[in-house]
């Protein structure tokens, strides 16, 4: 049998990054904790954390969390259906990418009780990675699947706009979104990870060419940075739809959104545990996402 006191401090250490963080986290000394990953390595008889900067599990490490994770969602769901006292919340691990959660998972999240959370932000691209990994219970992908051991919920698209100010246009775009232009005009970038500027102007212009941009990981510092005249971007249709219809930002190419699909893909074994959150994701996805 696992001992789970063992396997939360093997948790704690690879999300928290380090040794003293974790103890911090469960009211321990960084010794205490240090005993319990040799414990639980020479229980299992491998290695399960790879100590440095930061400290980061084995694969057999995160198929241990992974397991406890999902033990720790199942209790929780059947404590339910028991009589006595309600259990304590269980933590669910998400991965998330950063504009559908400026847009629309808040709500879902708020809908949804008996569950604490902790999410990864991460490009809609790479989310399902961490599924895949077994580090997160659930992400918001661009991936339609299929991947093993997970159910998929297709939940529609999410609109963005290529937008930009009125005085940025002027400078920047006086004849139109030529390539010629968008070359010399700057764009922003959310991270190295983010594709949706190339993909529009491939869309565009039939071709994908190199542009300045500036780096900026932020969903509402691209609005205020579009507002503010520093370049363009793929902006979500949530959160510029009224900068758009005010005249505070306009279409640097007219009618040319793009549709980004996403995708709800979750562990099937903790399926029954999820459904709360699935229902409460599907309902808010439904009322913003086309």
């Amino acid at each position: 049998m696992l001992d789970y006191p063992l396997l939360e401090a093997l948790a704690a250490v690879h999300r928290r990054g380090s040794f003293d963080l974790a103890a911090a986290v469960l009211n321990l000394t960084p010794s205490a904790v240090s005993q319990r990953i040799k414990a639980l390595e020479e229980r299992t008889g491998t290695l399960l954390i790879r100590r440095g900067q930061p400290c980061a599990a084995t694969e057999t490490g995160l198929r241990l969390i992974r397991h406890l994770e999902e033990v720790t969602l199942l209790e929780q769901a059947l404590a339910q259906d028991l009589p006595g006292p309600p259990a304590g919340p269980a933590t669910v691990r998400l991965a998330v990418n950063a504009d559908s959660l400026a847009t629309w998972v808040i709500p879902a999240l708020a809908a949804t009780e008996g569950m604490l959370f902790d999410l990864v932000i991460d490009d809609q691209d790479h989310s399902q990675d961490w599924l895949r990994r077994g580090e997160v219970a659930a992400a918001i992908t661009g991936h339609p699947g299929p991947l093993q051991g997970c159910d998929t919920v297709p939940l529609g698209a999410l609109r963005y706009h290529a937008t930009a100010s009125p005085g940025f246009v002027a400078r920047w775009l006086p004849e139109g979104a030529t390539p010629a232009a968008l070359a010399q005009a700057p764009a922003l970038t959310f991270s190295d990870k983010d594709r949706l500027q190339g993909d529009w102007l491939l869309a565009l212009t039939g071709r994908r060419f190199a542009y300045p941009t500036h780096r900026l990981a932020s969903s509402t510092g691209f609005v205020d940075a579009a507002l503010a005249g520093l370049g363009w971007g793929m902006n979500p249709e949530p959160l510029v739809a009224s900068h758009i219809a005010a005249g505070r930002l306009v279409e640097i190419a007219p009618d040319t959104p793009l549709d980004v699909p996403l995708y709800w893909q979750y562990a099937r074994l903790t399926a029954a545990a999820l459904a709360p959150l699935t229902r409460a994701i599907r309902q808010a996805a439904a009322q913003t996402l086309r």
